[in-house]
Parts: C-alpha cells; sequence; structure tokens
C-alpha cells in the first residue's frame, strides 16, 4: 500500500480544503515516523501490548488555546495505523477552545495509536502554539485595521504547515517563497547602489511581481514612493515614525511595520493606520500548546461508543 493510499478520502479532502498539498505532507509524516523508528520497530510498545488489542485514545489540550493541525494529525495515525484507524475530530481548526477539552478521538490498534502518538502531539502542539499566539497578536490590534502577517522565518520543510496555522489564529500570510513576490531588503539596496534603484532593477526585469521595499528613514520612503513601490516595510521604525510615514505615504502604498514589535505595543503601532504589522515571532517563538494522549483500551462492546469518521 503506497503511503497516500494509507490515508483516508476524507482526509485528504480535508488537507486540499486547508490549502495544503498533502502529498507534502504525506512526505513529512513519513519522514517523521521513520525518523522515531529508526530503521526498527517501537520496542515498548512490541513488548508491552498484545497485538491485537485495541484502544481509543483522547487528545486533550491542558492548557486554553487555538487549534491547528486536525487534518495532519488525521493523516499521522492513519498513516501509522492504516485502515485500522478511525478518527473523529471533536474540534476544528481555528476553535479557540478551554483547558482540558477533548480535540480529536482515535480508536485503533493500541500499539498503532502508541507508535503514532508523539509525532502526532508534536505537530499537534507546534501548530496549535503558533495558531494561538497569532490569535494573542490579532485580538491585540483589534479595533484598528491593521492585519497581522507572518515572515519566512519558518522551520525548514514546515512553512507551509505553520503559515496554515497562522491562517488558523486569524492572521495573514506574506509570500510563501522567494518566487511570490520582491522584498527589496538593505543588502538587496546595497548591492544595486541605492533604494530606488533597487525597486527600479526588480520592476523592470518581473514587472507582473509585486515589489516590497525596505525602508530605514523617511528620506527612503519618500524615494520609493516616488518610484512607485506597491507597499513599504518600515524596518525598525518607532511609534512617532510610523505616523509620520503613514501621512507621508497619503495612501499611495500599503505599509507594513516590522522590527520592535511586541503585543505590549501592537495596538499603539496599530493604531498609526499601517496595513500590517509583520511578526517574525508568530513562528519562530511560538510556545508549544500543551496537548496530551489519554488512552483507554477497548473491548469488543465498546467499539460502539465511538462515533468515528468514516473513511
Amino acid at each position: 500500500m503506497s503511503e497516500n493510499n494509507r490515508i483516508s478520502a476524507g482526509t485528504l479532502d480535508a488537507l486540499v480544503a486547508a490549502g495544503l498539498d498533502p502529498a507534502g505532507v504525506v512526505r513529512l509524516i513519513v519522514a517523521a515516523v521513520e525518523e522515531d523508528l529508526a530503521g526498527g520497530v517501537d520496542v515498548t510498545s512490541v513488548a508491552t501490548v498484545p497485538y491485537d488489542q485495541r484502544s481509543a485514545m483522547d487528545l486533550v489540550n491542558r492548557v486554553p488555546g487555538v487549534i491547528a493541525g486536525v487534518p495532519v494529525v488525521a493523516a499521522v495515525f492513519e498513516y501509522v495505523g492504516g485502515e485500522g484507524v478511525d478518527v473523529a475530530a471533536i474540534c476544528q481548526d481555528g476553535t479557540a477552545t478551554a483547558a482540558d477539552s477533548v480535540l480529536m478521538q482515535i480508536a485503533g490498534d493500541t500499539r498503532s495509536l502508541l507508535t503514532a502518538e508523539r509525532t502526532a502531539l508534536n505537530v499537534f502542539g507546534h501548530l496549535s502554539g503558533i495558531a494561538t499566539l497569532t490569535a494573542a497578536w490579532v485580538a491585540a490590534v483589534a479595533g484598528t485595521d491593521a492585519v497581522i502577517r507572518d515572515t519566512r522565518k519558518t522551520q525548514p520543510g514546515l512553512r507551509a504547515l505553520e503559515k496554515y496555522a497562522v491562517r488558523c489564529g486569524g492572521g495573514m500570510n506574506h509570500r510563501m517563497s522567494l518566487s511570490d513576490a520582491a522584498l527589496v531588503k538593505d543588502n538587496h539596496v546595497a548591492a544595486a547602489g541605492g533604494v530606488g534603484r533597487a525597486f527600479a532593477k526588480v520592476r523592470q526585469q518581473f514587472p507582473g511581481v509585486p515589489v516590497e521595499v525596505e525602508v530605514d528613514t523617511l528620506d527612503q520612503l519618500g524615494e520609493v514612493l516616488a518610484a512607485g513601490a506597491d507597499l513599504v516595510l518600515l524596518d525598525n521604525f518607532t511609534v512617532a515614525e510610523t505616523a509620520q510615514a503613514v501621512q507621508l505615504t497619503a495612501g499611495r502604498a500599503k505599509l507594513e511595520a516590522s522590527g520592535g514589535l511586541s503585543l505590549d505595543n501592537a495596538a499603539e503601532v496599530a493604531a498609526t493606520g499601517v496595513d500590517y504589522l509583520a511578526v517574525g515571532a508568530l513562528t519562530h517563538s511560538a510556545a508549544v500548546l500543551d496537548i496530551g494522549a489519554d488512552l483507554s483500551p477497548l473491548g469488543p462492546d465498546e467499539e460502539s461508543r465511538f462515533a468515528m469518521g468514516v473513511r
């Protein structure tokens, strides 16, 4: 059975609906499980669990948080357990949950559930932590028109999942890759010989690509506005300088604040009228949401207690 065929049609559809590439998710799961087994078997589970024992596993958050990663977690259990595993999502991605909420229920052979447990919890806790932190930033700027955006400060191989988690928390994704849009930063400016020249070179060679330009001063802002930049990143501007930049721009371009941002000053920065707050911390510093797995063996007469998903 191929890797993709181990995943139910419903889970594959859910991954697509989430804007995720099922093949990419499966590759990540295969790599994670192979890393955990290292070419062997789960020696603890094989030694302690009868091969024909079946169990139910509840995934429960120990603290409040916003959930992200449900279809990915379902794919983990299905990949490890095959057709003998059934998964039910109790909470949907993007849901703000209280502590001790049952998020998902899984039924399957006990060995498979225990083998998949750590990979599933690693993914679930990490993505839910990002969604939870993003939701806190979104709440901090509520009442303004500013939007919270992520950056490319993601873990290698996890960008699509981490940016999905940002969306679950109510944030917006910036570019997914270097080819999506141009972002002219200080090193590009140095290489090109000036901020205006750098912008002009990108616009000339890639006329259909959105161009964002990073500026360090109000003088540079005036230069790129005159050149016709679509979006300007205000790098480490003070709140007062950000307010001046908004007035100077007067709607001619979108403005994104970056650097020196925190949950404590987010509302003040957003109130200046900038369009976006770029927050790298969403993906590089989010704490893992504490999610645990509670196992209970199932007898033959107990299987019907669980309204599991249909393959």
